[in-house]
């Protein structure tokens, strides 16, 4: 459940934002109001927001004076400014701190529902990166932005792995494949790409089973065979003592922090 807080000193415009939000989200988001900067700053320490909107013209502290204080705590939430039309000069600077949208007074309903749904988008995308950072080894990242720099037998040694995830695929092999001693491979590879033949192979499994886990419905043993695994027992076990849970739990987890799902 997402959460959106609404700022604004005029309580008709607050209640207002409010209560066409409830009845838009019917239960979907959890729908807070401040009814001032100083308020929201307050709240916003001890909850997270999504997304805020907020009115330009506020005394005490305005919106923008409230943006710029968000941003020295860090990223902001989504931000969709509420402004007068003489007020516009403040709206373009709350667009430049960050801000997703600006809307002109009065507040049309249907506009309202539309920016916000537009909003909520940003939300659903920005947790997407979140998610696939998540799910990417960054070591794997480094060693394939670093490739151009491997020489031509780490690259055929790399593509060979990819080429053969689902059988038992071993350095001797690859070796044997590439007509080099294992020894002589063993070092190259560490010296070229800073990880061990064995780790590289075993992040690569991992790396194809959380994608594997995410994006479809296999069971289990199936996604064991089909990243190299004889055994879904020995697959579960090197899996939980790299990612610190199961397979099935982080298959879970990945669902229960889908933004997808509502």
């Amino acid at each position: 459940m997402k959460t959106l807080l609404i700022v604004d000193d005029e309580p008709r415009t607050r209640l207002g934002i409010q209560k066409t939000l409830v009845a838009w989200s019917a239960g979907r988001h959890r729908i807070e109001t401040a009814t001032s900067g100083v308020e929201a700053l307050e709240w916003l320490k001890s909850n997270q927001a999504h997304m805020i909107i907020t009115d330009v013209r506020m005394p005490e502290v305005d919106g923008l004076q409230m943006l710029e204080a968000l941003s020295a705590r860090g990223p902001l939430p989504v931000v969709i400014v509420v402004s007068g039309y003489a007020e516009f000069e403040y709206a373009k600077r709350a667009l430049q701190l960050g801000a997703f949208d600006y809307m002109l007074k009065p507040l049309g309903k249907e506009v309202l529902i539309d920016t916000v749904q537009r909003a909520f988008e940003r939300v659903s995308g920005r947790d997407r990166l979140d998610a696939m950072e998540k799910l990417v080894d960054p070591k794997l990242l480094e060693v394939n932005r670093d490739e151009a720099r491997y020489g031509a037998s780490i690259k055929d040694a790399i593509a060979y792995i990819y080429d053969h995830l689902q059988a038992a695929v071993s350095l001797k092999q690859v070796a044997e494949h590439l007509h080099l001693n294992a020894s002589y491979l063993s070092v190259l590879f560490k010296e070229q790409t800073g990880m061990t033949f064995s780790d590289y192979l075993t992040r690569i499994r991992l790396q194809k089973a959380k994608e594997l886990l995410v994006a479809t419905r296999l069971p289990i043993w199936e996604i064991a065979e089909k990243v190299g695994y004889q055994t879904v027992k020995y697959f579960i076990k090197v899996f939980k003592d790299n990612e610190g849970l199961s397979p099935r739990q982080y298959r879970q987890q990945a669902a229960d922090n889908d933004p997808s799902i509502q």
